[in-house]
């Protein structure tokens, strides 16, 4: 087995989705290839980080209390005047409202944090799995009237692209990708010896937000969503340097 085909397998590997003869071949080869060992050791540990960091939302205090003061009313003997019913009637709605509120709220919540995990994850293994395949550009150029014209056809979009080698990130070229279950602009930049995999997509009817930061397996990941467009930033840059390359695409026109 040759490393491109164990690139193609490495994620069912980590998650144990292949059969036993694949299995044994994946291991032969994993025991004799340290970079391609590498690369499985830091997905199993970025998958058991992610398996074991998501949040538990906590009811706010004293919510078992009035759920059970309410349910406690609703008990009572019927011989009461009507008013009695009627306010029995609304606090169940209320408790039953409450913890229907409660549970969207958490379920949003989980989904979004862990949607954003599941991102970091797909985009650090798309940059680590760029740099492993030696395919790191399909148009390598650093014109930027070369690399953004090469996208034209190819996806259903024209991302912006800029050079930024008079601020020490030059763009080295481009490339198709796939993130969030759709083709993505792959760009990428240099600074000095690091690589910077900038992916690019559309996300129609998101507001603007900040940078969000976030670092795995010692990469730093810089996501963010502007003019409609999502950003991942990922390299193995410090954390400071590539928050200067997302300020200079932040503020480019």
């Amino acid at each position: 087995m040759i490393c491109r085909e164990v690139q193609e397998l490495i994620h069912g590997y980590v998650d144990g989705e292949l059969d036993l003869v694949r299995n044994l071949e994946m291991e032969r080869h994993l025991r004799e290839c340290a970079e391609c060992a590498g690369v499985a050791e830091r997905l199993r540990a970025l998958r058991s980080g992610l398996s074991g960091s998501l949040p538990y939302f906590h009811p706010p205090a004293g919510l078992e209390g009035r759920i059970r003061a309410g349910l406690r009313a609703g008990d009572r003997p019927a011989a009461r005047a009507p008013y009695f019913g009627t306010r029995r009637h609304w606090i169940a709605i209320a408790a039953a409202l409450l913890l229907a509120v409660g549970g969207v709220l958490e379920v949003a919540y989980l989904n979004q944090r862990r949607g954003a995990e599941i991102l970091a994850q797909e985009a650090l293994a798309s940059h680590v799995r760029s740099l492993m395949a030696s395919h790191l550009t399909d148009v390598p150029s650093s014109d930027r009237h070369t690399v953004k014209p090469w996208f034209n056809g190819k996806l259903d979009f024209s991302p912006a692209v800029n050079d930024f080698a008079d601020r020490g990130f030059p763009l080295a070229g481009g490339r198709l990708d796939y993130l969030d279950n759709r083709p993505v602009a792959a760009l990428v930049y240099q600074r000095q010896k690091h690589v910077i995999n900038l992916f690019v997509w559309p996300a129609p009817g998101e507001s603007d937000s900040g940078v969000q930061r976030s670092s795995q397996q010692g990469y730093n990941l810089l996501h963010w969503t502007q003019g409609h467009m999502v950003y991942w930033a990922v390299s193995d840059l410090n954390a400071a340097e590539l928050g200067t390359f997302a300020a200079l695409v932040r503020g480019a026109p």
